[in-house]
């Protein structure tokens, strides 16, 4: 598997630095996976631009589905009132599935912006995909800044985890920080719900790992892990506790296995590259994935041979043929999977 490309944050930092400067442009694309940090910066530019005695009349919102060119560019000649600048606002408005004369309006309109106005487009519902051989796209590029609001690096995410808690009169060190990030997830928007949990459940004014185990709720991927973790160290029985745990909270079989087989990929890249004396840093690399998982995936790697994991994604992909075609029930083959993943053959040697 190629290594992910890194997301290219220069247009975020400047969008920083364009607010501490108070030099917002005339047309930004605000999207990315990070809603909450969109969000936020978004609230900034408002603040900036119209600040709130004077929004109702210099802040424009046009729903996506609503716009037209002719439509923007009169709300683009609106002039501001008691105010040095306009704002307008577009709301998931798909710049690049418009049609050709749409889009040579926008192309013209985007290059002949007023300094008064900045316009912004926000996708929030939909995903931005951009065409870089248009007219459109050069516009944007030429004339505007499109900022993606990807998801954290670990280091910069901590940091934010320990703001949070600190916030809400809390400690937590850096280890819990990452645990907590690996067991939720690393979307803030996640994480602030299961901050407030925390923090509202502890006793004490440092965060501990029974803490977060007590009340926060795990995705997927950190369930499936504990599952795999528990294989790896001969406890079948705790395999099956946690195999049942997802049942009873209502979890298909199906998203389950979906999480299982891109566990067991992972780890079988994880013990190819210990095999080529690779890294942890090598394996996040590969995946796309942060500093702390990769590491724990090396660790847990240990426990399993190369040929157990072979063995592993075939049998994976047999009960994934078997469910798609229903030959016996979701329950009883997912324990029959959970089964042959636990014989003692698959002890690492």
């Amino acid at each position: 598997m190629a290594a992910k490309e890194k997301a290219d944050n220069s247009a975020y930092k400047q969008l920083k630095q364009d607010l501490a400067a108070g030099t917002l442009g005339r047309l930004y694309v605000l999207h990315g996976e990070e809603a909450y940090l969109r969000s936020f910066y978004l609230e900034k530019m408002k603040e900036q631009l119209v600040g709130q005695g004077m929004a109702e009349f210099n802040l424009h919102q046009l729903p996506g589905r609503d716009l037209t060119p002719e439509l923007l560019e009169q709300t683009v000649d609106a002039l501001p009132m008691m105010s040095e600048r306009t704002m307008v606002l577009v709301e998931d408005y798909d710049l690049f599935r418009a049609g050709e004369s749409d889009r040579q309006a926008l192309t013209d309109l985007f290059g002949q912006l007023p300094d008064y106005c900045c316009v912004v487009f926000v996708y929030d519902t939909l995903v931005y995909k951009a065409d870089a051989r248009t007219k459109l796209a050069m516009a944007l590029k030429e004339h505007g800044s499109v900022v993606e609001f990807a998801r954290q690096d670990q280091g910069d995410l901590v940091d934010w985890v320990h703001r949070r808690f600190r916030a809400l009169g809390r400690d937590i060190d850096t280890e819990q920080a990452n645990y907590l990030i690996f067991l939720c997830g690393d979307l803030m928007n996640t994480l602030i719900g299961e901050i407030e949990k925390i923090s509202a459940y502890a006793r004490g004014q440092r965060i501990t790992r029974q803490d977060i185990d007590a009340v926060a709720t795990p995705q997927l991927d950190a369930v499936v892990f504990e599952m795999t973790n528990a294989i790896g160290v001969g406890d079948f029985d705790k395999a099956a506790q946690v195999l049942g745990e997802l049942f009873q909270m209502q979890e298909k079989a199906i998203p389950i296995l979906a999480a299982l087989g891109k566990q067991l990929r992972q780890l079988y890249s994880a013990r190819l590259c210990m095999e080529r004396r690779g890294t942890a840093g090598d394996l996040a690399a590969q995946w796309g994935m942060k500093a702390y998982p990769a590491e724990k995936l090396m660790n847990n790697a240990r426990r399993f041979s190369l040929a157990w994991c072979r063995k592993a994604l075939v049998a994976c992909a047999k009960t994934d043929l078997a469910l798609k075609s229903s030959s016996g029930t979701e329950r009883e083959l997912m324990a029959d999977l959970l089964l042959e993943l636990s014989t003692p053959a698959g002890k690492a040697n």
